[in-house]
């Protein structure tokens, strides 16, 4: 056979090959029901109790391993969070934090095959010991000013004591800019009770080379990080003192942060930003924790 036949051959061979795998990509459909949106039948403080109409195979006949299904928040468009599985038709979730918003659905899926995600329910998990309330008082989201209020409740039964409580707003760096100044411009408890810290995670540097080793071929960058490198962190706040008893508030704390050069600042990517209405409102994407224990909010909900 000449090489030019051999080519020709194996070019049809390669071509009738892409087809079938197009051909079974095209066929790949759920071979599961979709099972029922979770139901909610406990709401607690650190517990959430879950059950769901089960699955069934597609058609006949079906497969003969277990059935498992898989509690999930979704994040975005076909974008989740594992928080649980299980082979039975009912999870309680303990990972989950109090007063927070989270869009849950139920996935099932065998050695054989799968289903598509249930429809979400959306729900609102029961306040723990706080909450935080939130008021955007900045109606342009890229000046050069982060303006916000902010108030702690005591959602619980005993008093609470706010040397305790650690409070976290989350924000994106933008542009590996991690400067930024945290002021507090007013407080009804006092600006003088409330301290302020900036926290942020660049990335890991370059690895060094091996010791006696050539240098690695990247070259370590002379300003560190990159430019246009987005950096996570948060601001922090804690209390010196205060006690608050069950159901009353720190009142409002005005909070005001800005770069040492004044430069702008894009909040919509920051997560814990949410766009102005003028009301108040609670904002579980700010985490508040009292004795290291998370009591309100969740910035992957």
């Amino acid at each position: 056979m000449s090489a030019r036949r051999v080519t020709t051959v194996a070019a049809l061979a390669g071509l009738l090959s892409l087809l079938a795998v197009g051909a079974a990509r095209a066929d790949d459909t759920p071979a599961l029901t979709t099972p029922g949106s979770p139901v909610v039948v406990a709401n607690e403080p650190h517990r959430l109790a879950l059950t769901w109409t089960p699955s069934a195979w597609v058609g006949e006949p079906g497969g003969g391993e277990p059935i498992t299904y898989e509690v999930r928040a979704q994040l975005g468009p076909h974008v989740y969070r594992a928080l649980g599985s299980t082979t039975g038709t009912a999870l309680t979730l303990t990972n989950l934090a109090p007063g927070s918003e989270y869009r849950l659905v139920v996935s099932a899926y065998t050695l054989g095959g799968y289903s598509d995600p249930s429809p979400v329910t959306p729900v609102r998990t029961a306040y723990g010991r706080a909450k935080v309330s939130y008021l955007n008082q900045d109606w342009s989201p890229t000046n050069n000013q982060i303006q916000h209020a902010l108030q702690v409740t005591n959602t619980g039964g005993e008093p609470l004591d706010l040397a305790t409580v650690r409070v976290r707003y989350h924000l994106t760096f933008e542009g590996g800019n991690t400067s930024l100044v945290p002021n507090c411009d007013w407080a009804a408890l006092g600006c003088d009770r409330i301290q302020r810290t900036l926290t942020f995670f660049p990335p890991p540097l370059p690895p060094s080379p091996p010791p006696g080793g050539t240098p690695t071929p990247t070259p370590t960058p002379t300003r560190y990080p990159l430019p246009g490198t987005p950096i996570p962190g948060w601001v922090e706040l804690t209390f010196t003192d205060g006690i608050l008893a069950p159901g009353a508030s720190t009142g409002p704390i005005q909070l005001r942060h800005h770069r040492h050069d004044w430069t702008a600042i894009d909040e919509r990517d920051d997560p814990s930003w949410r766009a102005a209405t003028g009301q108040w409102a609670d904002n579980s994407r700010i985490t508040l924790d009292v004795d290291g224990v998370r009591e309100f909010g969740d910035t992957y909900a």
